[in-house]
C-alpha cells in the first residue's frame, strides 16, 4: 500500500480557500443578526431564544450531509457537491434576510441560512482528512483557520468600513435595518458562492478506491451494523433502555419547568432531552427489525460508538463552543449597554457601539487568522493539546476584561485573547480527532462531532436568557463572564484528551 502524498502550499491554499466565503456568511450572521433582533423589536432576554436556530439546524443538517457526503461520489466528486450546493443557497439567503420585514421572518430566515452555511462547511472539515497525510493536517486546519480569520475581519468591519468610508447611513428608523448592514450581506453573498467555487473548481478529490488504497487511512474496526448486529438483540434493546433514560429525564425536566412556572425557553433543554430519547428508541426499534442499512439508524449507531479521543474532545468542545454562543449573543447588548450607556436600538450612540462589536470581532478574527501560522508550530515543540490549552486560557481571559474595560479601544485587547482561542477552536480539537476515526466514516463522525458544538448552544439559547434576566438582571455583561468561565474550563478538559497520532 502506498502513503498519501503531501500537498504544496498552493494545493492546501484552494482546497481551503472556500472557507473565506464560508465565514463570510458566519461572520456578518454573528456580528449582525442580534442587531436585526433588536432592530425588529426583540428584547435582550429575548434573543437567546431567537438564535436557537443556528445550532438546531447545525445539529439536524450536518451530521446527515456527512453521512451523504462519505456515500457520494459523481463527476464533482464526493464532498465538492455539497461545498456547491450550500454555497448557491446560503447566497441567496445572505440577499434576503437583511430585507426581513418583521421579526419572526428574520428568525425563520436564519434556518434558512444557517442551514445552507452548515451544508457547504460540514465536508470541508472530512475533507482535510481525506487529502492530507497526518502530518499535514494540523497545517490543513491551521489554514482553514486562517482563511475564516480572514474572511470574518472583512466582514465583520464591513456596516462600519461601509458607512466611514463610504459615507453609507448606519441608521434607519424604527424597525428599519440600516442601509449599512444590508449592503454588507449583497457583498458577504457574492463573497460566499465565489470562493467556495474557487475551491470546487481548483481542487480535485482522490476516488474512492485510491483513497482506500493508501496505507495510513484507517477503516471502521466496528464491523458494519447490519452484519454485526441485525440478528443481536442486545445492541438495539440497550439503545430502547438508554432512550428511556433520556424520554423520563425531559418528561421530569419539563414538568418541574411548569411547576416552577419558569421561562419558557428553559423547554428548549427538557424537550431536546425528550426528542433525543424518542429518536434513540426509534432507531432501536427499527434496528431490532432488522433496518440496520438505514441512515437514520447507522448515524445514531456510529454516536454511540463514538472513538474514545472524541468523547474526551466532546467535553471540551461542550464549554467552548458554550462559551462563545455567549460571546456571539450577549457581546452588542454588553457593549452598548456596559460601555456607551444605552439600549435605544434607534439612537445613534446604540448603532455606533453596534458597529464598534464588529470591529471587535474583526479584530479577534484577525488575530486567529494570524495566529493559524504559529499553532502548528507551537504544537511541534509542545503537543496539540498543550497549545489548545493556552489558546483557551487566552480566550477566557479575554472575555472577563470586557467587564474591566470601560473605553471602546480597550476592548480591542480583550479581542486578541479571544482570537487566540478562536485560531486553537478552528483548528486543534480537529487536527487532534482526526487521527482517530475511520476514513469510510470520515464524513458522518465530522458531521456527530458537530452535535458538541450545537449541544451547548441550545443549552446557551435555553438558560442564558434565563440567568441573564433573572439572575443577571439584565446586565448582559455577566453572560460574558461566565463564558470566560466556561473557557478555562474547557481548557483543563483538554488535559484529559489521549491522541491517537
Amino acid at each position: 500500500m502506498k502513503s498519501k502524498p503531501r500537498l504544496s502550499f498552493w494545493q492546501i491554499w484552494n482546497m481551503s480557500f472556500g472557507f473565506l466565503g464560508i465565514q463570510f456568511g458566519f461572520a456578518l450572521q454573528n456580528a449582525n443578526v442580534s442587531r436585526i433582533f433588536e432592530t425588529l423589536g426583540a428584547k435582550v432576554e429575548d434573543i437567546p431564544i431567537l438564535w436557537i436556530a443556528a445550532p438546531l439546524t447545525g445539529l439536524i443538517v450536518q451530521p446527515i450531509i456527512g453521512y451523504l457526503s462519505d456515500h457520494t461520489w459523481n463527476r464533482l466528486g464526493r464532498r465538492r457537491p455539497y461545498f456547491l450546493t450550500g454555497a448557491i443557497l446560503a447566497s441567496l439567503a445572505l440577499f434576503v434576510m437583511p430585507n426581513s420585514p418583521v421579526l419572526w421572518v428574520a428568525a425563520g430566515m436564519l434556518w434558512v441560512m444557517d442551514a445552507s452555511i452548515n451544508i457547504s462547511m460540514e465536508p470541508f472539515r472530512a475533507f482535510v482528512g481525506d487529502m492530507l497525510p497526518s502530518e499535514q493536517r494540523t497545517k490543513g486546519f491551521a489554514m482553514q483557520s486562517f482563511f475564516i480569520g480572514t474572511g470574518a475581519v472583512v466582514a465583520s468591519a464591513l456596516p462600519y468600513l461601509l458607512t466611514n468610508l463610504f459615507g453609507i447611513e448606519n441608521t434607519a428608523p424604527d424597525g428599519i435595518i440600516p442601509p449599512s448592514v444590508k449592503y454588507s450581506f449583497y457583498i458577504g453573498a457574492a463573497a460566499f458562492f465565489f470562493a467556495v467555487l474557487w475551491t470546487v473548481m481548483r481542487t480535485k478529490e482522490y476516488p474512492p478506491e485510491e483513497l482506500a488504497s493508501f496505507s495510513e487511512e484507517k477503516k471502521s474496526e466496528v464491523k458494519p451494523l447490519e452484519i454485526a448486529e441485525i440478528n443481536d438483540n442486545a445492541a438495539p434493546r440497550k439503545k430502547i433502555i438508554n432512550s428511556l433514560y433520556f424520554i423520563f429525564t425531559g418528561i421530569a425536566f419539563s414538568v418541574f419547568f411548569y411547576l416552577m412556572n419558569f421561562n419558557g425557553e428553559l423547554y428548549i433543554f427538557s424537550v431536546g432531552l425528550l426528542i433525543f430519547g424518542i429518536l434513540m428508541l426509534l432507531a432501536g426499534l427499527l434496528e431490532k427489525k432488522g433496518h440496520g442499512k438505514n441512515g437514520f439508524v447507522a448515524i445514531l449507531d456510529d454516536f454511540s460508538k463514538m472513538p474514545a479521543t472524541m468523547k474526551q474532545l466532546a467535553v471540551v468542545q461542550f464549554f467552548s463552543w458554550f462559551a462563545l454562543f455567549a460571546m456571539w449573543i450577549y457581546t452588542t447588548p454588553a457593549v452598548t449597554s456596559h460601555i456607551y450607556g444605552t439600549s435605544d436600538t434607534t439612537s445613534e450612540l446604540f448603532n455606533k457601539g453596534a458597529n464598534w462589536v464588529g470591529i471587535c470581532f474583526a479584530v479577534y478574527n484577525g488575530v486567529a487568522a494570524l495566529i493559524a501560522f504559529l499553532l502548528p508550530v507551537i504544537a511541534r515543540f509542545t503537543n496539540r493539546k498543550i497549545t489548545h490549552m493556552i489558546c483557551l486560557i487566552a480566550g477566557g481571559a479575554g472575555l472577563i476584561s470586557v467587564f474591566f474595560f470601560k473605553t471602546p479601544e480597550l476592548l480591542l485587547l480583550s479581542m486578541v485573547g479571544v482570537g487566540i482561542a478562536w485560531a486553537g477552536i478552528l483548528s486543534m480539537p480537529y487536527a487532534i480527532l482526526t487521527g482517530s476515526l475511520p476514513r469510510d466514516k470520515m464524513g458522518v463522525y465530522m458531521g456527530i462531532f458537530n452535535f458538541f458544538i450545537v449541544i451547548p448552544q441550545i443549552l446557551a439559547a435555553s438558560v442564558l436568557g434565563f440567568i441573564t434576566k433573572e439572575i443577571f438582571k439584565g446586565e448582559a455583561i455577566y453572560s460574558l463572564i461566565l463564558g470566560g468561565i466556561s473557557m478555562f474550563i474547557a481548557a483543563v478538559m483538554v488535559l484529559f484528551v489521549k491522541e491517537n497520532d
